[in-house]
C-alpha cells in the first residue's frame, strides 16, 4: 500500500471522526440549549454521509487489512439505519427511534477505532509492522 494513499485515507477518516463530534455536540446543542441547533445537526448528517462512500472506495481501492475494511464498510450501513430508524414508521409498541442514539453510539465507536487502526498502519514503518495476510484487490 502506497503510504501517501494511507495518510489521504487517514485524513479523510479523521474528517469523518470530527464531523460526527460535531453532529453530536450540535444534538445536544438542540436537545439542551436551543432547539435551532438541530437544523445544524440535520445539516452535518446530509454533508458529511458522503464521506462514508469515499471511505468505502479507498478502502477498497487500496490493500487494507480485513479490519480496517470492515470497519469501512459499517459506516454506510450504520447511516442507513440511522435514516430507517428516524424515517420509519411501524406498528411496533415502541418506535425504532429509539436505537437511534444507540446506533449513533456505533457508528462513533467505529469511526474512533478506524482512526486508531489507520494511525498504526501510518505511524509504525511497515518493515518492523506484523505482515498482513494477501487479500486480492476486487477492483
Amino acid at each position: 500500500m502506497a503510504r501517501s494513499a494511507a495518510i489521504g485515507f487517514y485524513a479523510l477518516a479523521v474528517l469523518f471522526n470530527l464531523c460526527l463530534v460535531a453532529q453530536l455536540v450540535t444534538v445536544g446543542l438542540a436537545v439542551f440549549y436551543d432547539p435551532a441547533w438541530w437544523n445544524a445537526h440535520v445539516w452535518l448528517v446530509r454533508s458529511y454521509s458522503g464521506l462514508s462512500l469515499i471511505l468505502l472506495l479507498w478502502v477498497y481501492w487500496q490493500p487494507f487489512p480485513p479490519r480496517t475494511r470492515t470497519l469501512t464498510l459499517s459506516f454506510p450501513v450504520v447511516l442507513g439505519l440511522q435514516f430507517l430508524t428516524i424515517h420509519l414508521q411501524t406498528p411496533l409498541p415502541l418506535p425504532l427511534a429509539v436505537m437511534h442514539p444507540l446506533l449513533g453510539f456505533a457508528l462513533f465507536t467505529a469511526s474512533t477505532t478506524l482512526v486508531h487502526r489507520v494511525w498504526h498502519l501510518v505511524s509504525i514503518p511497515s518493515e518492523t509492522r506484523e505482515p498482513q495476510p494477501k487479500t486480492p484487490n476486487p477492483l
